[in-house]
């Protein structure tokens, strides 16, 4: 079984420390870029399995850097995880047109970005599935 890659794409260090060093245990190679202005860039290089976007960064917002990737053939299926401080139902929704695969607000527990990353990615080795039923699916009460 190959490791699963997953670019994320955070500009808090200790939220992202925390997130690399949950999915790293549980086997996940984990990238990191603080910065929005440079996200398609790395996403582009890194060709990773999943990416975990912010929605507010430095340079540029996570709901700009989506609109973008799902803009491009090679990139409108991938499996994108959005997070937000702000866990408002009008943020679930601007993530849910831009086409975020799945949301969670922040804070949330270690196990549920596992989880939702693991969902949206296919699990060990199976294919991406989600969009906006994942969305509203996802329990806005979580955090």
């Amino acid at each position: 079984m190959s490791q699963k890659h997953v670019l994320l794409i955070e500009d808090e260090p200790h939220i992202a420390e925390a997130i690399r060093f949950i999915l790293t245990r549980a086997g996940w190679c984990v990238a990191h870029e603080p910065s929005g202005t440079r996200a398609i860039e790395r996403i582009t290089a890194a060709a990773p399995d999943a990416v975990i976007l912010d929605l507010m960064l430095p340079g540029r917002s996570g709901l700009e850097i989506l609109a973008e990737l799902r803009g491009q053939p090679c990139f409108a299926d991938l499996p994108v995880l959005m997070l937000s401080a702000r866990g408002q139902g009008r943020d679930r929704e601007a993530a849910a047109r831009a086409g975020a695969t799945e949301f969670l607000a922040k804070p949330f527990a270690n196990a549920d970005v596992l989880a939702a990353l693991e969902r949206i990615v296919g699990g060990a080795g199976g294919s991406a599935a989600g969009g906006a039923a994942a969305l509203s699916a996802a329990a806005p009460g979580r955090h």
